[in-house]
Parts: C-alpha cells; sequence; structure tokens
C-alpha cells in the first residue's frame, strides 16, 4: 500500500524544534510563536489522520512535534516569568532607593 506524507507533520516537527531552540538561545518568549504553530500544524494533521487512517504515514512526526511544541512553550512560559521577577526586583529597587531620597 502506497501511502502518502501526512500534510503538516513535517512543518509540526519542525516548528516544535525551532520553538524551543528559539526560546533558549535567541528570542525567550517570542519562541513563542512557533510553539503555537506547531501545536495548531499538529491539531490540523491529527484531524486530517483520523479521517482517512490508512492512507497517510507520518503520523509521529505530527505527535513529536506537538510534544516538542509544548515543551517549547513552557519554557517560554518560565523564561517570561523570570524576565518579569528580574526587571520587578530592579524596579522596586530604584522605587525604594527613590522614596528614601538617596538618589
Amino acid at each position: 500500500m502506497n501511502q502518502q506524507s501526512l500534510p503538516g507533520a513535517s512543518e509540526a516537527l519542525t516548528y516544535g524544534i525551532l520553538s524551543i531552540v528559539l526560546t533558549l538561545f535567541c528570542c525567550g518568549p517570542f519562541g513563542a510563536v512557533f510553539s503555537f504553530l506547531g501545536i495548531s500544524n499538529a491539531n490540523k494533521a491529527h484531524k486530517l489522520y483520523l479521517q482517512n487512517t490508512g492512507e497517510y504515514a507520518g503520523y509521529e512526526n505530527s505527535k513529536t512535534g506537538k510534544i516538542l511544541s509544548y515543551v517549547g512553550l513552557a519554557i517560554a512560559a518560565i523564561y517570561l516569568l523570570f524576565f518579569l521577577l528580574y526587571f520587578g526586583v530592579i524596579i522596586a529597587f530604584i522605587v525604594a532607593v527613590a522614596a528614601e531620597g538617596n538618589y
């Protein structure tokens, strides 16, 4: 039986990998954009696969891409939380020093 490649599965995998790599090494929370793209493509591929189960190959790429996208989204959320806490502490320190009058 000749099976076609599942449309959107390889893109979901690519976006999942990009979400993790860009979040860790480049763009921080902005890598979450690729997480949302990966999850969206994985869901579309999943629906298409369920409609025609025996016709498509590559469903594993879709599942892996979805998992990687969720991991990238979690890393981006943690990164954003630390980013906000870091600058929140700096701003609180500046406000406390300014309130004392010791510029």
